[in-house]
């Protein structure tokens, strides 16, 4: 069991999730992975779902692929001169599968960051053959991202399997307190909205997206 974690854009919380349900599973007793198949910058992202994830995992292997400059996989790739290796990313999470009971893949970016100027994140969740979960962060604009992202994973036959709404602003407005209730009534899917991972109110909401994991509120609750 696996899924791929997207995101609407760089910085919307991908990563703070991710640590989240990393712990979820760990909390239910599953050994458990995170894999984050590119770094561009540092390597911050990795360490953490390093941390997050059961014993026994190098950083190389949560992180096959990093490269040092701050910028999208392409850009990064052709400051640095160097060729990304495709093969190495589905290569990475083949030799974590069978060694642990779900994988938590978190992309790079958004849905279709470039990695090369042929192959984007997309398709490597396509070559995965995950189910996709979206993270966005709840601010006025959100709506049109995460409507399309949706639309994109559905058109490349993947199952979305729901929406993770961040609130990074500290102020609310309007669109922020009433995004996850548009998003209800546009989509068929499960959206958590207010996601904060030191609170035990998203039970509910992560059995839906995930109905094969038997979680409990008990476990829910986690702080990192």
């Amino acid at each position: 069991m696996s899924v791929f974690v997207t995101g609407t854009d760089t910085g919307v919380g991908k990563t703070q999730f991710t640590v989240w349900l990393l712990k979820c599973l760990r909390g239910c007793g599953m050994r458990c992975a995170g894999y984050k198949p590119i770094c561009c910058g540092d390597r911050d992202d990795a360490v953490r779902l390093q941390a997050a994830s059961s014993p026994g995992l190098t950083i190389d292997e949560v992180n096959p692929v990093w490269l040092r400059t701050p910028a999208a996989p392409l850009t990064a790739a052709r400051a640095e001169g160097r060729k990304i290796d495709l093969l190495a990313l589905r290569e990475g999470f083949a030799r974590l599968s069978p060694r642990f009971d779900f994988v938590v893949v978190e992309g790079v970016g958004g849905w279709m960051v470039p990695i090369t100027a042929r192959y984007f994140s997309n398709d490597l969740a396509v070559d995965l053959r995950l189910p996709v979960i979206v993270v966005a962060e709840n601010r006025l604009g959100c709506l049109n991202h995460i409507l399309l992202t949706v639309r994109a994973i559905e058109n490349a036959d993947l199952k979305c399997a729901g929406v993770v709404l961040n609130d990074l602003e500290k102020e609310s407005d309007l669109a922020m307190t009433t995004n996850a209730e548009i998003l209800r009534s546009c989509l068929t899917l499960p959206v958590l909205a207010g996601f904060d991972p030191a609170k035990a109110e998203f039970g509910s909401r992560l059995r839906q997206m995930l109905p094969e994991i038997p979680f409990t509120e008990k476990i829910i609750s986690t702080k990192e």
